[in-house]
């Protein structure tokens, strides 16, 4: 793997990680929890919240720096780092939501990094 597959691996899962707080952050929003009334009032309250629609963007951005991995790897040696992304969002969850750190999560999180560290190994 070279340096510049392993800087889009990273800014792609920063940037997915990233996604899903702020995505958070504008689903927690006043007038976003509740069922919608209709097709149009839903796209009405996504395309009217600035939070979400940071985070899509940020998505896009992630979905573009992965494009750049896969120009540059095989799928099955870096799909694998998209795993990644699971200790980033749960590192911000208890960071910016005060979620909870439990040893299951933990342990769990470990592993899908001691997996990666695997493949990583074997390409």
């Amino acid at each position: 793997m070279n340096g510049k597959a392993l800087m889009l691996i990273c800014a792609s899962v920063m940037l997915s990680s990233l996604a899903q707080v702020v995505l958070k952050l504008g689903m927690s929003r006043p007038g976003m929890r509740g069922p919608f009334e209709s097709f149009a009032a839903t796209l009405w309250a996504f395309g009217s919240n600035p939070v979400l629609l940071g985070g899509m963007a940020m998505y896009g951005l992630g979905a573009l720096a992965w494009l750049g991995v896969l120009a540059r790897m095989e799928v099955s040696a870096a799909y694998p780092f998209a795993g990644l992304g699971f200790v980033v969002t749960m590192a911000l969850g208890f960071l910016v939501f005060g979620e909870a750190l439990t040893a299951p999560r933990v342990l769990g999180t470990a592993m899908i990094v001691a997996g990666v560290v695997l493949v990583a190994r074997s390409a």
